[in-house]
């Protein structure tokens, strides 16, 4: 796995979610597409090395469309970034990993899998190879972090690294572990920190500029708490995603 290629976040209109994350975060658009197979309109904003991706479900019944039903707004799922999915997904299935898709299928991330999330500790990971030299657009966000919610942090790290074979990053100690990839890092925290949510909790990215990002928080109204260097955005204003945005880069 070289990198995340993307976060997915179910939103309820692609048009309104440009508003926060295009418009007042100033993510760029990438590419936008209906994906029928996938019952979803999807759109793939540059956030650094990674993206986010935007998926408006094209109905009710579609699998993205029960999971806005059942869960409303916010995170979806994880994609890494893999030189060949065909080699990775092979591997994954002969040691016997639950599987979504038993082959690669044509996604907007280029050609994908999914992994079940029974698999990867309540996650849904996507696996992606992208279009050569699809990676690394020019953004005022960077992603720096996933964070995971687990009842047992250490046993939800394991699998991730078992799976995928990510770096333990050195941090403070206690019951927090970080996980490298790229320049990006997943950090598993006990569920029971993050309001015994388990699954992916939060997302944390970097602004190159962060006066200029506080300014079009304040000029959009979006609802946030500011610290000393740091806002945390309120779900209610960034489609059901607790984001935290900071002008430090720290591992």
């Amino acid at each position: 796995m070289r990198r995340i290629h993307h976060v997915g976040i179910v939103v309820n209109r692609l048009a309104e979610a440009y508003g926060f994350y295009r418009d007042t975060l100033g993510l760029p658009l990438l590419r936008e597409a209906s994906l029928p197979a996938q019952g979803v309109r999807a759109a793939l904003l540059a956030a650094g090395e990674s993206e986010i991706e935007l998926l408006e479900p094209l109905a009710p019944a579609s699998g993205v469309g029960r999971f806005l039903a059942r869960r409303g707004e916010g995170l979806h799922h994880l994609c890494f970034d893999t030189a060949d999915v065909d080699a990775a997904l092979g591997d994954l299935g002969r040691r016997g990993v639950e599987l979504i898709d038993t082959a690669p299928r044509a996604g907007l991330a280029g050609r994908v899998a999914f992994l079940h999330p029974r698999a990867c500790a309540g996650v849904l990971v996507e696996l992606a190879t992208p279009e050569d030299g699809d990676a690394g657009r020019a953004a005022p966000l960077q992603l720096k972090r996933l964070v995971i919610g687990a009842r047992a942090p250490r046993e939800t790290v394991g699998v991730f690294q078992s799976l995928f074979g990510l770096p333990e990053v050195t941090i403070n100690g206690g019951p927090r572990t970080m996980l490298g990839i790229g320049q990006n890092a997943l950090l598993v925290v006990p569920a029971s920190e993050v309001g015994g949510t388990e699954g992916m909790v939060a997302l944390s990215l970097v602004a190159e500029n962060f006066a200029t990002l506080t300014d079009a928080c304040d000029r959009a109204g979006v609802k946030h708490l500011r610290g000393t260097g740091e806002i945390t955005i309120e779900p209610v204003s960034s489609h059901g995603v607790h984001l935290h945005i900071s002008r430090y880069r720290f591992p």
